[in-house]
Order: C-alpha cells, then sequence, then structure tokens
C-alpha cells in the first residue's frame, strides 16, 4: 500500500495501544500520541537514550533485551505487570530490514 506519513500517525494515534520506536542507536524515535496514554511521554524524548527512558531498576533488563535484539539472540520480549489495578502486557520486538541488518526495538503497550 501506500500511506503518507500524515496517514501513518494517524492510524498509530487511534490504535488502543501505546507504540514506540527505539533507532539502532538506541534512541527513542518515536512515540504514538495516543489520547490514554499508559505511559505518558513527551516531545523532548526524542533522542534520548532509551536507558534514559525507563526508571533506574529497570536499567539492566532494557540493556539485555537490547543487547540480546543486537545480537539476533532474542526477536521478542514481554512482560505482564500490574498498574493501577490492571494487567499490562507489554512486548518489544525486534526490527529488522529486507536484509535482515538490526535497525531498532518496537515496544508495545
Amino acid at each position: 500500500g501506500r500511506l503518507t506519513s500524515e496517514q501513518m500517525n494517524l492510524i498509530l494515534k487511534y490504535l488502543p495501544v501505546d507504540v514506540s520506536f527505539v533507532d539502532e542507536n538506541d534512541q527513542m524515535a518515536y512515540y504514538s500520541d495516543i489520547k490514554d496514554r499508559i505511559f505518558p511521554r513527551s516531545p523532548g524524548i526524542i533522542g534520548r537514550k532509551v536507558q534514559k527512558c525507563h526508571p533506574p531498576k529497570s536499567i539492566q533488563t532494557v540493556e539485555m533485551i537490547v543487547d540480546e535484539f543486537k545480537k539476533g539472540t532474542k526477536d521478542v520480549a514481554e512482560f505482564w505487570i500490574q498498574l493501577e489495578g490492571r494487567f499490562l502486557l507489554i512486548r518489544y520486538f525486534t526490527v529488522r530490514n529486507a536484509d535482515g541488518n538490526y535497525v531498532g526495538i518496537l515496544e508495545v503497550s
């Protein structure tokens, strides 16, 4: 298909999930700006290292996921957490180009 960047942003905005993308340099490159976002984001995180976007207690896990995805030893990681009385599934996916090269991580909550 053919979508404009505006159409793609609107599609992601109206999906009932949080979507974030971290590029191959471990920098936050995108987040969907949905109305009822589970994890609030601000424009200031764009370009920030992903390790600086998580609480200190999560840094080791974040670094492990990034390392495994870059090495190709893992392509998916997921966690269930309880937040404000709700159960929440957070999934991370390796994003690779047509040549199989690592280009980043997609986070979906």
